[in-house]
């Protein structure tokens, strides 16, 4: 689906969706964006099959499920290889996100957890058996995201 053919109305589903997908009925949208129900799940659906809404998920609190230590972990990997690497990195245990980055020296960003830094120096040790050098380690203190507020707008 081409950004052009989301139009507002779709906007307004996507920001609702970020906002609280789990609790929020078609009903519930509905009622925001001045449609009907079976309207958004048919735009549901359609931003669903075009690929614009990936999944759902629940956002987890590692520190509160018993992982307190969360790490970035800035890795450089051949250019031609990342992107093919990337499921084999997310099969690594303690590793919940990795995003390839384009800029900079580089170009991958490994998020890991664990109970303690002892957990994060396997998942360090297997990206090395990968050929992928970690440039940097970084401890995140938090983390905190919020839904695209221009989904939003008017």
């Amino acid at each position: 689906m081409p950004a052009e053919d989301v139009d507002e109305i779709d906007r307004e589903i996507l920001y609702a969706l970020q906002e609280d997908a789990r609790t929020l009925s078609s009903s519930d949208i509905a009622e925001r964006t001045g449609t009907s129900g079976s309207t958004v799940r048919k735009r549901i659906q359609r931003l669903e099959e075009a690929g614009v809404v990936k999944g759902y998920s629940a956002e987890v609190d590692y520190e509160r499920s018993g992982y307190p230590i969360r790490m970035l972990l800035f890795c450089t990997a051949s250019i031609h290889e990342r992107g093919d690497l990337i499921p084999d990195i997310l099969a690594l245990d303690g590793v919940v996100s990795v995003q390839e980055l384009i800029t900079g020296e580089q170009n991958l960003l490994v998020t890991a957890v664990g109970r303690s830094d002892s957990d994060i120096t396997p998942v360090a040790e297997a990206l090395l058996d990968m050929g992928i050098t970690v440039a940097d380690e970084v401890l995140v203190k938090s983390h905190v995201t919020t839904p695209f507020g221009r989904f939003e707008e008017e």
